[in-house]
């Protein structure tokens, strides 16, 4: 067996942190760690995104599904802050719990939350999209990919995608200033212009998706 990698969305009525998306206007969480003691909370440190930080303090203490709230750092107006989830946390305990999956990227907003989450085999995933149905829980799995399915699963990419990017790192392409133009590493590449800079693009594409923006689709 191997492991899986999936990408799903939860409605944000139906997870931790509903109260505050609902009464914040364009506030923004990404669960930088998530904590998981036994089957009554998680423990999560939770980058906040937003324009005013005391309102979100406060909607977060009224937030019934929160606990506990400590702010651990202030940076650029974003603030992190630990806290224990202690209700719409079921599919979050089902996976970190009753799977021992890792949640590998958390992020949610008013139109839900998007995650990546780790299962030891694919048989994880299945018992939890049942778990899911069976408990009138919604679940929306994106996409799945298996770690045995080597770049591709990890990020996205192809082998080629991955050549190019290392080959581009390696030459100092991305440097400030350049070291090397898109035309002379097209020429050591042995590929044309557009085509090296199509591949560069969709490889960092790829990347970013499946590093920074969760659950970003194509």
């Amino acid at each position: 067996m191997s492991a899986t990698i999936v990408e799903m969305e939860l409605p944000s009525e139906e997870f931790a942190l509903s109260q505050t998306l609902s009464r914040v206007e364009d506030v923004e969480f990404e669960v930088e760690r998530f904590v998981a003691h036994d089957d009554d909370h998680v423990m999560p440190f939770v980058w906040v995104s937003d324009g005013d930080g005391d309102r979100i303090r406060t909607e977060l203490e009224a937030d019934e599904s929160v606990e506990n709230i400590e702010l651990v750092s202030e940076l650029d107006g974003e603030w992190l802050f630990r806290m224990e989830w202690v209700d719409h946390i079921e599919t979050l305990i089902h996976i970190l719990v009753k799977e021992e999956g890792s949640i590998l990227a958390a992020f949610g907003d008013e139109s839900g939350w998007q995650i990546r989450v780790l299962f030891a085999d694919r048989d994880g995933l299945s018992r939890t999209y049942d778990y899911c149905r069976d408990a009138g829980l919604t679940v929306d799995i994106r996409s799945i990919y298996q770690l045995d399915d080597g770049r591709e699963g990890r990020f996205g990419l192809t082998d080629e995608q991955q050549d190019t990017l290392v080959a581009a790192y390696e030459r100092g392409y991305f440097d400030v200033p350049r070291k090397i133009t898109l035309t002379d590493l097209g020429e050591e590449l042995g590929i044309s212009h557009q085509a090296l800079s199509e591949r560069l693009r969709r490889g960092e594409k790829s990347v970013l998706k499946n590093t920074v923006i969760v659950g970003a689709e194509d």
